[in-house]
């Protein structure tokens, strides 16, 4: 059956639809963070750890995570009328990698995790974002028990750009994880000059 518009509908436009890939290292929280913002029931790819990661996948710090993200976690979440977040949850571990390709096709930017437990499980993501010229943020996961750092030595770790914001959050807590995404999206209009004031020609 086909759909026409009603003359109340003629003005309506579609929100925009924007792609965000949220990334980081083997259970740092990736699928928690897009659970606990979406605002739909989020798609699901977790598997029950098996025999075959035994020596490949490392376990440490999160010795209790029984099940892994095996292709990709999806949300999604409005933010007014006129714009949609599309939430997509990358695989940290390396023998999933090869997926990455194809979910950052078309992905306005990222957001990092981190856990300051096994903070080198970011460079993968870091790395990846600044090869592929893709902006990102990198927002700390503050596990219960885990060492605190400061966000500037976070940064220095992870040796990153000064631009790369660095935040903390609560992957658990939809604020939290709302402002996170939040502040990639101002750093991502930042990046591209949007908002700021233009300078009189001439000057």
């Amino acid at each position: 059956m086909d759909y026409e518009l009603s003359d109340g509908d003629a003005g309506a436009t579609l929100p925009t639809a924007i792609k965000i890939l949220i990334a980081g290292g083997f259970g740092v929280g990736k699928t928690t963070l897009v659970g606990a913002v979406s605002e739909t029931q989020p798609l699901r790819t977790e598997e029950v750890l098996s025999e075959r990661g035994i020596g490949v996948d490392d376990l440490s710090g999160v010795e209790s995570k029984s099940t892994t993200t095996v292709a990709m976690d999806f949300g999604r979440i409005s933010f007014g009328d006129d714009l949609v977040l599309y939430l997509f949850g990358t695989p940290g571990q390396d023998r999933f990698w090869f997926v990455w390709d194809e979910l950052a096709l078309g992905a306005l930017g990222a957001v990092v995790l981190a856990d300051t437990r096994r903070l080198a499980d970011c460079f993968p993501s870091v790395d990846y974002f600044e090869r592929h010229q893709l902006p990102f943020i990198v927002a700390v996961n503050c596990f219960d028990g885990a060492r605190q750092y400061s966000l500037e030595e976070v940064k220095l770790a992870l040796n990153l750009d000064p631009d790369v914001p660095v935040m903390l959050c609560d992957a658990r807590n939809r604020e939290s994880s709302k402002e996170v995404l939040i502040a990639l999206l101002q750093h991502v209009m930042k990046g591209r000059g949007i908002g700021r004031k233009r300078e009189p020609v001439g000057s």
